[in-house]
């Protein structure tokens, strides 16, 4: 499994714009050109440009195509690979591996309120996030292991947050039972990798900064 991941950069976004736009495919192109800001064109791009050099680096995939499940789910057709995307403020993040992945990445951001967010926990583990020394960060540990759970599930965002809850980084949801694994990308976000496979528990990552 290897996870890749990078910044954005607003003086480099026209030579990034001008070096990899044209390897992407028309459709993408056209989607993320409708992008207001510029910091979101460049999330998307580079979240695949990094898809592209892991395939490309770590498995011999140098074309590929991508579909859509019926739940909107971006699949690599025709491989037995699998990823997954997620960006939070500067930061983009690409993990790739040989079963269902999902990960999700989010800026500590110490000026929210965690109150904001309790509808989208369940009662106990919003009375851990209460009770914790750095609520902030157990809100977003929290928050994080349940967008991987989701992304890692075929059905994907259309799981309520709450209607699940992580208990010893593991969940149940509809008989199906994802485990969670807290991965650090870097000291200024909470980013949690998840899947129905138990190994991912134990499964050494390959962490890669890649720099434009």
């Amino acid at each position: 499994m290897i996870v890749l991941y990078t910044f954005i950069d607003e003086h480099k976004h026209n030579y990034l714009l001008s070096r990899y736009l044209d390897t992407c495919s028309e459709s993408f192109k056209n989607k993320i050109m409708k992008l207001r800001r510029w910091q979101d064109i460049q999330l998307s791009l580079l979240g695949r440009v990094l898809l592209k050099d892991g395939l490309n680096d770590y498995y011999s995939i140098d074309q590929f195509d991508i579909d859509m499940s019926s739940n909107n789910k971006p699949l690599l057709k025709g491989e037995n690979v699998h990823f997954n995307i997620s960006h939070s403020n500067d930061l983009v993040v690409c993990v790739i591996a040989d079963f269902p992945v999902g990960i999700d990445v989010e800026f500590l951001n110490q000026g929210i309120n965690y109150w904001d967010f309790q509808s989208q926990m369940t009662l106990r583990e919003f009375y851990e996030i209460q009770n914790s020394e750095d609520k902030i960060k157990s809100l977003f540990s929290y928050w994080t292991k349940k967008e991987a759970v989701i992304k890692a599930d075929s059905r994907g965002l259309t799981i309520p947050l709450d209607s699940f809850e992580i208990l010893n980084s593991q969940c149940l949801i509809d008989s199906k039972k994802f485990f969670v694994k807290e991965i650090l990308v870097h000291k200024d976000y909470m980013s949690n990798i998840a899947s129905e496979k138990v190994e991912i528990l134990d499964k050494e990552i390959l962490f890669k900064r890649v720099y434009f």
